[in-house]
Protein backbone atom coordinates (compact mmCIF):
# COMPACT_ATOMS: atom_id res chain seq x y z
CA UNK A 1 0.00 0.00 0.00
CA UNK A 2 1.46 3.57 -0.65
CA UNK A 3 2.08 5.85 1.65
CA UNK A 4 2.31 8.86 -0.80
CA UNK A 5 0.44 12.10 0.25
CA UNK A 6 -1.84 13.81 -1.69
CA UNK A 7 -1.92 17.57 -1.29
CA UNK A 8 -5.29 19.15 -2.28
CA UNK A 9 -5.39 22.05 -0.43
CA UNK A 10 -3.33 24.52 -3.36
CA UNK A 11 -5.22 22.64 -6.57
CA UNK A 12 -8.87 23.82 -4.32
CA UNK A 13 -7.44 27.59 -3.76
CA UNK A 14 -6.52 27.64 -7.44
CA UNK A 15 -10.25 26.54 -8.42
CA UNK A 16 -11.42 28.92 -6.31
CA UNK A 17 -9.03 31.70 -7.68
CA UNK A 18 -9.83 31.24 -10.97
CA UNK A 19 -13.33 31.14 -11.01
CA UNK A 20 -13.39 34.50 -8.32
CA UNK A 21 -11.36 36.19 -11.55
CA UNK A 22 -14.26 35.35 -13.95
CA UNK A 23 -17.01 36.62 -11.54
CA UNK A 24 -15.23 39.46 -11.01
CA UNK A 25 -15.09 40.49 -14.80
CA UNK A 26 -18.82 39.59 -14.86
CA UNK A 27 -19.07 42.50 -12.69
CA UNK A 28 -16.68 44.43 -13.94
CA UNK A 29 -18.92 44.26 -17.63
CA UNK A 30 -21.80 45.21 -15.55
CA UNK A 31 -20.13 48.04 -13.89
CA UNK A 32 -20.59 46.62 -10.49
CA UNK A 33 -18.48 47.72 -7.47
CA UNK A 34 -18.27 44.25 -5.59
CA UNK A 35 -17.79 44.52 -1.53
CA UNK A 36 -16.78 41.14 0.57
CA UNK A 37 -18.15 42.25 4.11
CA UNK A 38 -16.53 40.25 6.95
CA UNK A 39 -16.97 39.88 10.39
CA UNK A 40 -17.94 37.92 13.15
CA UNK A 41 -21.38 36.93 14.46
CA UNK A 42 -23.32 40.34 15.87
CA UNK A 43 -20.66 42.30 14.60
CA UNK A 44 -23.16 44.27 12.86
CA UNK A 45 -22.44 43.56 9.27
CA UNK A 46 -26.73 43.77 8.05
CA UNK A 47 -27.32 47.18 9.70
CA UNK A 48 -23.95 48.41 8.14
CA UNK A 49 -24.70 47.48 4.63
CA UNK A 50 -28.45 49.26 5.07
CA UNK A 51 -26.84 52.73 6.59
CA UNK A 52 -24.01 52.07 3.68
CA UNK A 53 -26.66 52.10 1.29
CA UNK A 54 -28.81 54.59 2.78
CA UNK A 55 -26.19 57.24 2.82
CA UNK A 56 -25.79 56.46 -1.25
CA UNK A 57 -28.53 56.80 -2.59
CA UNK A 58 -27.82 57.82 -5.63
CA UNK A 59 -25.86 54.33 -6.32
CA UNK A 60 -28.28 51.30 -7.27
CA UNK A 61 -27.60 48.68 -4.74
CA UNK A 62 -27.67 44.93 -4.36
CA UNK A 63 -27.15 42.57 -1.61
CA UNK A 64 -25.98 39.05 -1.50
CA UNK A 65 -26.75 37.67 1.80
CA UNK A 66 -24.40 34.61 3.26
CA UNK A 67 -25.89 32.14 5.99
CA UNK A 68 -25.50 28.78 7.14
CA UNK A 69 -28.98 28.93 7.64
CA UNK A 70 -32.24 31.46 7.58
CA UNK A 71 -32.81 34.33 5.35
CA UNK A 72 -33.87 36.60 8.04
CA UNK A 73 -31.75 39.41 6.59
CA UNK A 74 -32.71 38.85 2.78
CA UNK A 75 -36.27 39.38 4.08
CA UNK A 76 -35.39 42.87 5.51
CA UNK A 77 -33.01 43.75 3.52
CA UNK A 78 -36.23 42.88 0.70
CA UNK A 79 -38.29 45.03 2.88
CA UNK A 80 -36.29 48.25 2.20
CA UNK A 81 -36.57 47.37 -1.30
CA UNK A 82 -33.09 46.22 -1.85
CA UNK A 83 -32.76 43.55 -4.51
CA UNK A 84 -31.07 41.01 -2.70
CA UNK A 85 -30.63 36.95 -2.92
CA UNK A 86 -29.71 34.57 -0.42
CA UNK A 87 -26.80 32.17 -0.21
CA UNK A 88 -27.49 29.64 2.68
CA UNK A 89 -23.86 27.03 3.04
CA UNK A 90 -25.77 24.95 5.47
CA UNK A 91 -22.66 24.20 7.66
CA UNK A 92 -19.62 25.77 5.60
CA UNK A 93 -17.97 28.77 7.27
CA UNK A 94 -17.16 30.87 4.68
CA UNK A 95 -18.33 31.66 1.16
CA UNK A 96 -16.72 30.91 -1.87
CA UNK A 97 -16.41 32.12 -5.71
CA UNK A 98 -18.60 29.41 -7.61
CA UNK A 99 -21.31 29.96 -4.49
CA UNK A 100 -21.01 33.61 -5.08
CA UNK A 101 -20.80 33.33 -9.48
CA UNK A 102 -24.20 31.03 -9.09
CA UNK A 103 -25.76 33.74 -6.56
CA UNK A 104 -25.05 36.51 -8.56
CA UNK A 105 -26.63 35.34 -12.05
CA UNK A 106 -29.98 35.37 -9.98
CA UNK A 107 -29.50 38.67 -9.43
CA UNK A 108 -30.43 41.45 -12.17
CA UNK A 109 -27.51 43.96 -11.92
CA UNK A 110 -29.65 45.97 -14.18
CA UNK A 111 -27.56 49.25 -13.24
CA UNK A 112 -24.12 49.81 -12.88
CA UNK A 113 -23.74 50.36 -9.24
CA UNK A 114 -22.47 48.39 -5.85
CA UNK A 115 -23.21 44.62 -4.68
CA UNK A 116 -22.63 44.15 -0.62
CA UNK A 117 -21.52 40.28 -0.06
CA UNK A 118 -22.43 39.10 3.36
CA UNK A 119 -20.00 36.91 4.11
CA UNK A 120 -20.36 33.94 7.10
CA UNK A 121 -19.80 35.35 10.37
CA UNK A 122 -16.66 34.51 10.90
CA UNK A 123 -13.30 36.12 11.43
CA UNK A 124 -11.22 33.41 10.16
CA UNK A 125 -12.10 31.32 6.65
CA UNK A 126 -13.84 34.66 4.74
CA UNK A 127 -10.69 35.75 4.64
CA UNK A 128 -8.88 32.88 3.18
CA UNK A 129 -11.13 33.34 -0.53
CA UNK A 130 -11.49 35.52 -3.33
CA UNK A 131 -15.29 35.67 -4.10
CA UNK A 132 -15.17 37.99 -6.92
CA UNK A 133 -15.27 41.29 -4.86
CA UNK A 134 -13.27 44.65 -5.90
CA UNK A 135 -12.87 45.12 -1.61
CA UNK A 136 -12.69 43.52 1.33
CA UNK A 137 -14.97 45.76 4.22
CA UNK A 138 -13.73 44.49 7.80
CA UNK A 139 -16.70 44.92 10.34
CA UNK A 140 -15.56 44.94 13.70
CA UNK A 141 -17.37 46.04 16.79
CA UNK A 142 -16.01 47.45 20.44
CA UNK A 143 -18.09 44.73 22.03
CA UNK A 144 -15.85 42.18 20.24
CA UNK A 145 -12.43 43.78 22.26
CA UNK A 146 -9.78 45.67 21.03
CA UNK A 147 -7.52 42.42 20.26
CA UNK A 148 -9.03 41.04 17.52
CA UNK A 149 -5.89 42.20 15.59
CA UNK A 150 -3.95 40.32 17.25
CA UNK A 151 -6.20 37.28 17.68
CA UNK A 152 -7.18 36.98 14.13
CA UNK A 153 -4.62 38.64 11.86
CA UNK A 154 -5.57 37.93 8.35
CA UNK A 155 -8.69 39.39 8.30
CA UNK A 156 -7.45 42.64 9.11
CA UNK A 157 -4.75 41.98 6.49
CA UNK A 158 -6.73 41.53 3.74
CA UNK A 159 -9.07 44.32 4.55
CA UNK A 160 -8.95 47.19 2.46
CA UNK A 161 -11.46 49.21 4.77
CA UNK A 162 -12.02 48.71 7.95
CA UNK A 163 -15.68 49.84 10.14
CA UNK A 164 -15.30 49.81 14.23
CA UNK A 165 -19.46 49.20 14.63
CA UNK A 166 -21.60 50.16 18.07
CA UNK A 167 -18.83 52.90 19.26
CA UNK A 168 -21.45 53.79 21.77
CA UNK A 169 -20.45 51.20 23.46
CA UNK A 170 -17.03 52.19 24.11
CA UNK A 171 -17.06 53.14 27.42
CA UNK A 172 -19.26 50.36 28.71
CA UNK A 173 -16.89 47.67 27.49
CA UNK A 174 -13.67 49.52 28.23
CA UNK A 175 -12.41 49.40 24.83
CA UNK A 176 -8.51 50.66 24.24
CA UNK A 177 -8.17 52.70 21.23
CA UNK A 178 -4.57 52.75 21.17
CA UNK A 179 -4.39 49.15 21.56
CA UNK A 180 -6.34 48.16 19.17
CA UNK A 181 -5.09 51.03 15.99
CA UNK A 182 -1.55 49.52 16.98
CA UNK A 183 -2.71 46.20 15.98
CA UNK A 184 -4.27 47.68 13.00
CA UNK A 185 -1.35 49.31 12.03
CA UNK A 186 0.68 46.71 12.37
CA UNK A 187 -1.11 44.62 10.26
CA UNK A 188 -2.29 47.05 7.56
CA UNK A 189 -1.24 50.54 7.26
CA UNK A 190 -3.13 51.44 4.50
CA UNK A 191 -6.77 50.48 4.82
CA UNK A 192 -9.30 53.41 5.94
CA UNK A 193 -10.39 52.86 9.52
CA UNK A 194 -13.97 54.34 10.31
CA UNK A 195 -15.93 54.65 13.92
CA UNK A 196 -19.61 53.97 13.39
CA UNK A 197 -22.85 53.72 14.70
CA UNK A 198 -25.95 52.11 13.09
CA UNK A 199 -28.32 52.87 15.69
CA UNK A 200 -27.72 56.67 15.48
CA UNK A 201 -25.84 56.56 11.95
CA UNK A 202 -22.68 58.44 12.72
CA UNK A 203 -19.66 57.95 10.64
CA UNK A 204 -21.24 56.19 8.00
CA UNK A 205 -21.32 59.38 5.38
CA UNK A 206 -17.59 59.00 5.12
CA UNK A 207 -18.10 55.70 5.17
CA UNK A 208 -19.91 55.80 2.59
CA UNK A 209 -17.62 58.26 0.29
CA UNK A 210 -15.07 56.48 0.55
CA UNK A 211 -16.61 53.23 -1.03
CA UNK A 212 -17.80 55.65 -3.67
CA UNK A 213 -14.60 57.34 -4.15
CA UNK A 214 -12.94 53.45 -4.52
CA UNK A 215 -15.42 52.72 -7.03
CA UNK A 216 -14.91 55.44 -9.03
CA UNK A 217 -11.06 54.30 -8.59
CA UNK A 218 -11.89 50.87 -10.01
CA UNK A 219 -13.76 52.50 -12.92
CA UNK A 220 -11.39 54.61 -14.08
Amino acid sequence: MSNERIDVTKNIYDENDRIAAETRQVFDQKSVFAVNVMGAPGAGKTSSIIQLINNLPQIRSYVLEGDIESDIDTVKMKSLGIETRQINTYGACHLDAPTVLKAATDLSLAEPGLLFIENIGNLVCPAEFMIGEHIKLLICSVAEGSDKPYKYPLAFEKAQMILLTKIDLKSYVDFDDAFFGKGVQALNKTAAVFEVNARTGDGFAAAARHIEELARRARS
